[in-house]
């Protein structure tokens, strides 16, 4: 109890000691006798304050620096994502125009040939029952299609329908194996048979019913037509013979023929549903290429004895 006392008494004359000074100090201003000392302290604190502030700054730059590490890498994926973002649309710009130059030039071959044409887009590569090759279309019976109907883009012929769903439809490509068209030799009434060879669409083989007609590379065929245009309509570009075998003492010529229509990259099609009144003969066919290289493919043929 006594040395609480105590304490008590001690705490008592120091604060009053203390209030003492400072009024003291107060009142002298700058002549105070304490001077020297609340110089010294500052000093001292001073130096206190620059030593803390030196520690804390390096750790307050760490944080900074992290701080914007991570607002950076943000940053960075937002670029990633944004360029992502514009390749894309680049992308999908250049499949439009694309798009667009196809169907213009499928209208303008359609018109040419006079075939009314249901246009499509091919959505998908598939086998079908009794088929390898062959694509399905964006448009089925609800759009007007039928099976048996011919198929076409802004290069040549493509295939024909063989099944029809309420939206979409399967078209079985004309370098199928099990496929078969009636072709014409351009420039004539000499006619055949193209079939498919599959080679994923690279040639097509043409069977010229004549034997002693003449055929050269360099050649073309279109398509023969069928009744009614069904399932083939007339005129429509096949393709280029590339190649003529030797058939001695047969009664059939047998060619290969690049077609114009690239198999392996459909895209924008068009569904023939009316054929034309009047055959268009050789008039969707694309303009002759030089006779040079054709008058010499026909005489290297000639000369090879084929």
């Amino acid at each position: 109890m006594k040395d609480t006392r105590r304490a008590r008494i001690n705490l008592g004359l120091l604060l009053a000691a203390a209030l003492v000074l400072v009024t003291v100090d107060h009142r002298s201003g700058d002549r105070s006798p304490f001077g020297p000392f609340r110089g010294a302290g500052t000093t001292v604190f001073g130096v206190a304050e620059r030593a803390g502030a030196g520690v804390v700054r390096p750790v307050g730059g760490f944080f900074e620096a992290m701080t914007g590490a991570f607002s950076a890498r943000d940053r960075i994926e937002e670029l990633k994502a944004e360029n992502r973002r514009l390749k894309r649309d680049l992308m999908a710009q250049s499949l439009d125009r694309g798009r667009s130059e196809e169907l213009r030039r499928l209208l303008g071959v359609a018109g040419t040939g006079g075939y009314r044409v249901l246009t499509a887009q091919v959505i998908a590569r598939r086998g079908a029952p009794g088929f390898e090759e062959a694509v399905e279309l964006d448009v089925g019976r609800g759009d007007g299609v039928r099976t048996e109907m011919t198929v076409l883009n802004a290069d040549g012929l493509v295939g024909r329908v063989v099944r029809t769903g309420p939206s979409t439809s399967t078209v079985v490509l004309l370098s199928d194996a099990a496929s078969a068209a009636g072709a014409r030799l351009e420039g004539s009434n000499e006619i055949g048979v193209v079939h498919g060879v599959g080679e994923s669409g690279r040639l097509v083989r043409f069977r010229l019913l004549d034997s002693t007609a003449p055929i050269t590379v360099g050649h073309r065929i279109v398509s023969f037509g069928s009744h009614r245009g069904v399932p083939y309509v007339a005129g429509v570009p096949i393709g280029v013979i590339e190649r003529v075998e030797a058939t001695p003492g047969e009664l059939t010529r047998i060619a290969y023929a690049r077609p114009y229509a690239d198999l392996t990259a459909l895209d924008v099609v068009g569904v023939v549903v009316r054929a034309p009144e009047r055959a268009p003969r050789d008039a969707v066919l694309p303009p002759s290429p030089p006779s040079g290289p054709r008058t010499a493919d026909a005489r290297r043929v000639r000369r090879e004895g084929l």
